[in-house]
């Protein structure tokens, strides 16, 4: 790596300078992008710090592509590197069981011990600066920032902006810069980006599995992973807790098959309560949506996750003939045309109707 310093006069002005700008997102990263999200890192000073930072209740490929990319920062020799999440918290940060193998896993430290003044920072698969909590004010403080994401609705944060709509997972977006700066992948990294690339396009089941993504797929497990192993980790295995929860939750599910547009709408809802009383961390939920979407009658699917008193993480998804990700965008969230998401506010009766005004909009 050199040492002249951190790269100050080819990065981007100030996020605060820079205004949202969609047809750039949509048209992704251009050679100027890459060059300098490489250069940002080649120009870190010897002994800089470098801060990976994902979104808040992180997936599989928001930690995949964190760690799998932090390990090749490590790879490539950076010595002070942090990576954390809005939340993390404790000596060893806790993420979802179905992670919890995950190489890498010692780079993350609590969202309250992540550096206050990095050189770098690097963001993935965050879409708005709203899902950084309050790390956010990182960006402020950092002489470059790089945002690694594939989310349509991306609010153009940050200085230099790996944005790639087309990308299947944030992990090939991370791929790419890892290629760029020479770091070959070994199985510790393809693990993790595996991990990204299965979970973000549904173990290869959703419309973005292009031929490209199983070329990418088959590149990481010529490293010697194991994909049946990783597989019924993340995918499988479940408590037998989360096996009744599901049951309960599926029992209350409501099918309305003219909502939509004539197109239907399947939804259904779990509580703080229901965790409770079956004894199940809140991740277990996340899988909820693929249970629920596979009805046949319609198109749309939503499940309501309720994280606090009178807030629910949503889930939506599409089956193609309807743009969840407008809806999402106008009740401020984000995410693709077939799956997206949002915090809503208030009662479930509420924040489902809120969903169909905009649905019926």
């Amino acid at each position: 790596m050199s040492a002249r310093g951190p790269l100050l006069a080819a990065v981007p002005a100030p996020r605060e300078s820079i205004p949202p700008q969609p047809a750039a997102v949509q048209a992704g990263p251009t050679a100027a992008d890459w060059s300098a999200a490489v250069t940002a890192v080649r120009d870190l000073p010897p002994d800089g710090s470098v801060l990976l930072i994902c979104h808040v209740n992180p997936d599989g490929d928001a930690l995949g592509s964190m760690l799998g990319f932090g390990l090749g920062l490590r790879r490539l020799g950076v010595r002070h590197l942090q990576a954390t999440f809005p939340g993390a918290a404790g000596d060893r940060p806790e993420v979802p069981e179905p992670f919890q193998a995950l190489p890498g896993l010692d780079l993350l430290v609590s969202d309250d011990r992540a550096s206050a003044d990095p050189d770098l920072v690097v963001c993935f698969d965050v879409a708005a600066e709203s899902r950084l909590g309050a790390l956010v004010d990182r960006l402020d403080r950092t002489p470059a920032s790089v945002v690694l994401d594939h989310h349509a609705s991306n609010t153009w944060f940050g200085q230099i902006h790996l944005v790639d709509p087309s990308a299947a997972a944030t992990s090939v977006v991370a791929v790419q810069l890892l290629d760029r700066l020479g770091v070959p992948l070994d199985a510790e990294i393809a693990e993790c980006l595996y991990v990204a690339l299965a979970t973000d396009t549904g173990s290869f089941k959703f419309d973005m599995t292009t031929p490209a993504v199983h070329e990418l797929a088959a590149r990481l497990l010529g490293t010697g992973i194991r994909p049946g192993e990783i597989s019924r980790r993340v995918f499988d295995t479940r408590p037998f807790g989360a096996v009744k929860l599901y049951g309960e939750v599926l029992g209350r599910a409501e099918l309305e098959p003219a909502a939509a547009g004539g197109v239907g709408r399947v939804w259904a809802y779990a509580t703080l309560e229901d965790l409770r009383r079956h004894d199940q961390r809140p991740y277990v939920l996340e899988g909820l949506i693929d249970s629920v979407r596979c009805a046949a009658e319609a198109d749309v699917s939503c499940v309501v996750k309720q994280v606090a008193d009178d807030e629910w993480a949503v889930s939506l998804r599409s089956k193609g003939a309807v743009d969840v990700g407008r809806v999402a965008v106008a009740l401020g969230g984000g995410g693709h045309r077939l799956a997206a998401g949002f915090t809503g506010r208030g009662s479930v009766a509420e924040v489902m109707a809120q969903i169909r005004a905009q649905l019926d909009a």
